[in-house]
Parts: C-alpha cells; structure tokens; sequence
C-alpha cells in the first residue's frame, strides 16, 4: 500500500459531515520505509473534537505521533462584485480540495463573467504545446 484515501460517510456516524483519511508513505517521499503519514479531518460538531476522530483514528492502528490541530474557516461577507475584491473561502475538512475548486470556479465566474472553460487554447498555445 502506498496511499489510502478514504470516507467515512456521515450517517454511518451520525453526524452532519463526512470523516476524511488520507494516508501517503515512503514512495511519497514524505516517511521512512513502512510508516505512513495520515491526516484525518472534520468539520467539528461537538465540544471535544478530538473524541470526533475517534472513528477514523481506529482505522489507522497504532499511531507513533500525532498532532491535533482544530482551525476556523472563514468566508468572505461579500462576492466581490461590487468593490472587486474577491476573497476565497477558508479549506475546509474536504480532502482533494473539493470544494476548494467549488469556490475558485465560481469566484472566476463573478470576476470575468463566464465560466471557466478548460478546453478552450488561447489563440497563440499550439495544440501541441
């Protein structure tokens, strides 16, 4: 195994949003031979966050080390079409930057007016290129 990702959905756990793991390893380059860096993530719901993880962190064995850490997210109070000033939401407990891309997306929408379009090659990009 060199990588792992998984969900644990959230009714399984009776809760609001899903449990994120994602496990990379050696051939990552991010750890020594047979040991494995995890991170698991969720929006928080309670009052004991660490409790929370509780599900995932069964999942991963025995642990070496491991560092909790709870952050706020943060989202703009405007969408920037009014004074131009386009600010991103805060990541989020999502894993692959999902709603990450949600949010860059639609803020290229409000500044250009139009969705972004990735097939489109700017007149002076060769198709080989």
């Amino acid at each position: 195994l060199q990588m792992c990702h998984i969900i644990i959905p959230q009714k399984t756990m009776k809760r609001s949003s899903d449990i994120y793991i994602s496990c990379i390893s050696a051939s990552h380059n991010v750890s020594p031979q047979g040991k494995f860096v995890a991170i698991v993530s969720a929006t928080v719901e309670t009052q004991n966050p660490r409790a929370e993880l509780e599900p995932a962190l069964k999942l991963l064995g025995p642990i070496d080390e491991m560092f909790v850490n709870v952050t706020d997210n943060f989202e703009p109070l405007a969408d920037g079409t009014k004074d131009k000033c386009f600010i991103s939401t805060s990541y989020d407990a999502t894993s692959h930057f999902e709603t990450t891309v949600v949010d860059v997306l639609e803020m290229w929408k409000r500044i250009t007016g139009a969705p972004l379009d990735l097939d489109k090659r700017p007149a002076h990009v060769s198709a080989d290129e």
